[in-house]
């Protein structure tokens, strides 16, 4: 029998190797690589677990005023040229001591922000816009506009004498968590050009002009979301994502009555800011 003999058996080699090392890839990236992906993830879920084993910031409570008003465009003042809108204030109040009973670099705030906000609604009837709102002005109705690259960043006050100078115009928040975060929701311009009938000589200036206006309520409530971002005196940082469905009725007429106020009951661990690593 005559034997089989390779022409270049250097280059077959060459070959062969080279072939291994192809099939050696092709096996590392189809099973090596996921099972150390697997091990990673594994890995990083339990260090965040630890590192959030321990609560340092809460979502204490939160506070929502909701009515509307109708500002008069006509040069007479005769309520033949109005624009209706809605508007909800909101405060959100931070536990930092439920840890640390004292305050320490680690319970106090260094930078606080809000972004990721998203308002959303069964219409699309008017302009929805969240923004900060001066707290001294809690429950009245202001104008707020769009805030720049959809982000609000709070000026951290520290000292008392930061506090006596400053008028809580631009957004504000204390260190030691003792103020709110105050915010202020509007949906602007639900109706324009709204003129009263000539059976009626008034117009409300509160939530009872939805239902003059013939505004139904289910096409202007809403779902709000948006992160709250802290950053402590470690530098560490928490986020924590709010979601809010606003209801603006009830079996007694809700806003039609003229505002609703509501507390949001914050109780349990999903109200857990959650630290970022």
């Amino acid at each position: 029998m005559k034997k089989f003999k390779i022409p270049n058996e250097r280059l077959f080699f060459t070959i062969l190797i080279i072939a291994l090392f192809i099939i050696f890839l092709l096996y590392y990236n189809l099973v090596f690589s996921v099972v150390f992906a697997r091990n990673a993830f594994a890995n990083e879920m339990i260090e965040i677990a630890d590192e959030n084993e321990d609560t340092i910031f809460n979502i204490q409570k939160i506070l929502l005023y909701s009515s509307a008003n109708a500002v008069d465009n006509s040069e007479d003042q005769s309520l033949k040229d109005m624009s209706i809108s809605q508007f909800t204030d909101i405060s959100i109040y931070i536990d930092n001591t439920s840890t640390i009973s004292e305050l320490t670099d680690e319970n106090t705030v260094k930078q606080l922000y809000i972004d990721s906000i998203v308002a959303t609604s069964n219409s699309d009837i008017g302009t929805k816009i969240l923004n900060y709102k001066n707290p001294l002005n809690f429950g009245k109705y202001k104008a707020v506009e769009a805030p720049e690259n959809n982000r609000i960043d709070f000026n951290i006050i520290n000292t008392n004498s930061e506090n006596e100078t400053n008028d809580y115009t631009n957004p504000t928040f204390y260190t030691d968590c003792s103020n709110p975060i105050s915010l202020g929701y509007m949906n602007k311009d639900i109706l324009t050009n709204y003129s009263v009938s000539q059976d009626a000589n008034m117009v409300s200036f509160n939530g009872k002009v939805l239902q003059e206006a013939n505004i139904k309520l289910e096409d202007i409530n809403y779902a709000l979301t948006f992160k709250i971002h802290i950053v402590n005196n470690l530098n560490q940082k928490f986020v924590y994502q709010i979601k809010l469905n606003i209801n603006l009725d009830d079996n007694n007429g809700g806003i039609y009555n003229g505002y609703v106020y509501r507390g949001k009951n914050t109780t349990g661990n999903e109200y857990r800011f959650f630290k970022e690593i």
